[in-house]
């Protein structure tokens, strides 16, 4: 048995949408943050900042797992905007901190996750890798295992409840309504971009960044302003494309007509 603490994002920030969200599957991770400290408590406190743009629902170490949002919400965590990966899926990151027992948090998820599997009625087909929903090589440590990974889960020792140690912030229960999405206007540009030498630069590329930002497909936590920067490189081609896979576009990473007009209908 686990000790899960229940430590939810603030209401008031980004990273919590509260749209509501009936999860059919289950989303791995792994933080790829290696540095020591970084276990589950320091994760928890990241999600909680009011400038972080992603979220997900569980992060899991060797000792202990917290909660981070109620699972009838959905988090900003699989890469594809409004996709299945965020809108139906439950995200577990597992800590990578050098001071931490890498295989002792893998099994801590395992039964973490056989337990959301009961409780869901999730089956172990819809355990999935980050991988599944974006392409980005996640859980980077457990892609070479993932059957065996997905065997243990199924043989994890469970138990009828995990013992919960709310903080005194706890939330009350989510709406089951979905937020109003936001009614700003994005004027997005005609013409053709994509990655050139030198880079494309200009307002008509910051308004494609924003616009992916706005649907989720272009969160840069570690850069300023969320790598919104008006240059088309290639973390602007890869979010694009990410886009393009999602909407049944030809994925090439090149800003185009179609690319616009999927983004306008999902922006209106």
């Amino acid at each position: 048995m686990v000790k899960i603490i229940k430590d939810f994002i603030p209401k008031s920030n980004r990273n919590r949408p509260g749209n509501y969200m009936k999860p059919l599957y289950i989303t791995v991770h792994n933080t790829a943050n290696t540095a020591k400290g970084a276990d589950a408590a320091s994760h928890a406190a990241f999600v909680k900042r009011s400038s972080t743009g992603v979220s997900w629902h569980y992060t899991v170490d060797d000792k202990v797992i917290y909660q981070h949002l109620p699972l009838n919400e959905n988090g900003w965590h699989a890469g594809d905007g409004r996709g299945t990966g965020n809108m139906k899926s439950i995200g577990i990151e597992i800590c990578e901190n050098a001071d931490g027992n890498f295989e002792k948090a893998v099994e801590n998820a395992q039964w973490l996750i056989r337990q959301l599997m009961t409780e869901q009625s999730i089956p172990l087909a819809n355990v999935v890798p980050h991988k599944r929903w974006s392409g980005k090589q996640c859980p980077r440590k457990l892609l070479n295992r993932w059957d065996s990974f997905k065997a243990g889960i199924a043989t994890a020792h469970t138990s009828k409840k995990a013992t919960a140690k709310p903080v005194k912030s706890a939330p009350t229960k989510s709406t089951t309504k979905p937020k109003t999405p936001s009614k700003k206007t994005y004027n997005l540009p005609s013409g053709i971009l994509k990655v050139t030498k030198p880079l494309t630069k200009g307002s008509a590329v910051k308004a494609v960044q924003q616009a992916l930002a706005a649907v989720y497909y272009y969160p840069d936590k570690k850069a300023k302003n969320n790598g919104i920067d008006g240059y088309y490189g290639a973390k602007t081609a890869n979010a694009v494309k990410r886009f393009q896979l999602m909407h049944g576009l030809v994925a090439d990473g090149i800003y185009g007509p179609k690319t616009k007009a999927a983004l306008e209908k999902l922006l209106k």
